[in-house]
């Protein structure tokens, strides 16, 4: 397995164009900025107003090179996608397996766990670290009623007990991340509970913007493993609506929720990098959305142990591996989904 790279462009109004087996990143004044030979390349993420050319599109599309249009904050606009691979028996296998209501209250319970699960490490973690009693206390607080949270998981009965303990946790968790923000940062990015479309302070926009390229992620992992991304267990089947790479990302959230902390924590963000919009958005500025995927991309180089497969795996594979043993279990190979569980 080799974890190859994704170019992810910021530069604005730039054009992307195929030369020979290389993509090469041409910015607004015809100058050339970068080049890429292709077959270190497993997808290209542009942000706000890129252009290509066709060539380009057409020989990504051949090689298999996801293509992905997001806007300047990082939501998803457009994808485009060769021939679809992987094992129709194993796509077939995955539509009867989410209308099994056993199976699929299994599958999302397991889900919700892990990602319970990981933003409890997260404020234990920060527990131990702070040098503050009251943040400690809050934490430890907070990391007590996740645990709650996921004693609670074996005895709910259907999908809607399941979501309903899950937005709890999700309640508890985010209300608690600001005693991990650095005291003399917390008046910039101070979070009051997690918002979307738009995030309406800093911490959420750009939680939300690494949880764009976490997604984009985990939908070509379920691509690469053979599976429908389109079709979920624990979120609801919309059209339109990646609802497997969700399930998926979710116990990959608090990755990056530590990163975004990271980054804030030693200055490497400022108040300053965002842009404050009539009505309420936040938006992470350009040459801060650079710094945050150079972050991202040295993050996923890092190897992490894997339990199950006793060997130590960069975290940008992570998604393949955990895609790899989600479509184990719904051929029937394994008894259970196990999500990957920070340590």
């Amino acid at each position: 397995m080799q974890l190859l790279n994704t170019l992810y462009v910021t530069l604005p109004d730039c054009y992307l164009r195929l030369d020979n087996d290389t993509l090469r990143v041409v910015d607004e004044d015809k100058e050339t900025r970068l080049r890429v030979p292709l077959h270190h390349l497993q997808a290209v993420v542009c942000f706000g107003h890129v252009g290509m050319s066709a060539p380009l599109m057409h020989r990504v599309a051949e090689e298999g090179i996801a293509l992905v249009l997001l806007d300047s904050n990082g939501r998803f606009k457009a994808r485009l996608e060769g021939e679809v691979g992987g094992n129709v028996l194993l796509r077939r296998a995955q539509h009867r397996a989410v209308d099994d209501p056993d199976f699929t209250l299994q599958l999302a319970r397991a889900i919700v766990a892990g990602k319970v699960r990981n933003q409890r490490h997260v404020l234990l973690r920060g527990a131990r670290d702070t040098k503050s009693d009251e943040d400690r206390a809050l934490l430890a607080r907070a990391a007590k009623d996740l645990a709650a949270s996921q004693r609670a998981l074996p005895a709910v009965a259907d999908l809607d007990a399941l979501r309903g303990v899950e937005g709890e946790a999700a309640r508890t968790y985010f209300a608690a991340l600001n005693q991990l923000v650095r005291v003399d940062q917390r008046a910039h990015f101070a979070m009051d509970g997690r918002s979307r479309r738009p995030p309406r302070d800093r911490m959420n926009a750009l939680l939300s913007f690494f949880y764009s390229m976490w997604m984009n992620d985990c939908r070509s992992a379920c691509e690469s493993a053979g599976l429908d991304p389109q079709v979920g267990f624990l979120h609801a089947l919309r059209p339109g609506r990646a609802s497997l790479a969700l399930d998926l990302m979710e116990e990959f959230r608090p990755f990056a929720d530590r990163l975004a902390l990271t980054l804030v924590n030693r200055s490497q963000l400022s108040a300053a990098d965002f842009e404050l919009r009539e009505g309420g958005a936040v938006l992470l500025q350009g040459d801060a959305r650079k710094a945050v995927v150079t972050a991202f991309q040295e993050r996923k180089q890092d190897g992490l142990a894997h339990p199950l497969l006793a060997e130590n795996i960069p975290l940008g594979l992570l998604p393949l591996v955990q895609a790899r043993l989600l479509a184990r279990h719904i051929r029937g190979e394994a008894a259970a989904y196990v999500p990957f569980l920070m340590r």
